[in-house]
């Protein structure tokens, strides 16, 4: 198992990556940057965490520390990436930005950065607290459940971006029970492989729409 997991987790952070500099390469205007920008920082922010697992597999060391400040960075950039998906849905779809629901992203977005930073996470211990694993992901689940509704409005409008909103709910699904339980049942820890395929899925549709929009 820990071969394919590694591989995965490798050829996702290099997909990621590498995605994310070819559509700022191609980006021809600021939604294309944001595009760009989110799938950089989404593959940026997960190799904090997906590295030290993956050396955990074959080097005998410590890594307590290293995998939770990973999954502190992990919960800051994967909120920052879906902020950057909202800025992309007003651009690609030439939304007059509704100054309410800007702030709304804007809220959720800071209580939940402020929540991670808690020192009651338990971060550096790798902490698996239940109460706490609930209370930093209500705000981000807000948060993409907008983003998503947001998506879904629009899904007959673009036949790009036509499943985002799906692959934004999908996301969710499979990363609550991870986030709430995986410390006590370890292997809820699989559903994080058909959550990052979604990530992938997503950042393959802002390539589609880079390439698209160079032809």
């Amino acid at each position: 198992m820990k071969y394919g997991e590694s591989t995965f987790d490798i050829l996702y952070l290099v997909f990621a990556i590498v995605s994310g500099i070819l559509i700022l390469r191609r980006a021809k205007n600021k939604t294309e940057k944001h595009m760009g920008l989110a799938a950089l920082i989404l593959g940026c922010g997960d190799a904090f965490h997906l590295l030290p697992r993956v050396l955990n597999y074959f080097v005998e060391a410590d890594f307590t520390k290293a995998l939770g400040i990973g999954k502190l960075v992990t919960s800051i950039t994967m909120t920052v990436f879906y902020v950057l998906v909202y800025w992309v849905w007003l651009g690609h779809y030439k939304e007059k930005e509704s100054r309410s629901l800007t702030v709304c992203v804007g809220v959720l977005t800071a209580l939940r950065v402020v929540l991670c930073l808690f020192p009651q996470n338990g971060w550096l211990e790798n902490s698996s607290d239940v109460t706490w694993g609930i209370i930093r992901n209500v705000p981000f689940v807000i948060l993409g459940a907008v983003i998503c509704w947001l998506y879904w409005k629009k899904r007959g409008e673009d036949r790009v971006f036509r499943f985002v909103w799906l692959y934004i709910l999908l996301s969710f699904l499979f990363y609550i029970p991870v986030a709430v339980a995986a410390g006590i049942v370890p292997i809820l820890g699989m559903l994080m492989l058909p959550k990052t395929v979604c990530y992938v899925l997503m950042v393959s549709t802002f390539l589609r729409a880079t390439g698209n929009a160079k032809k």
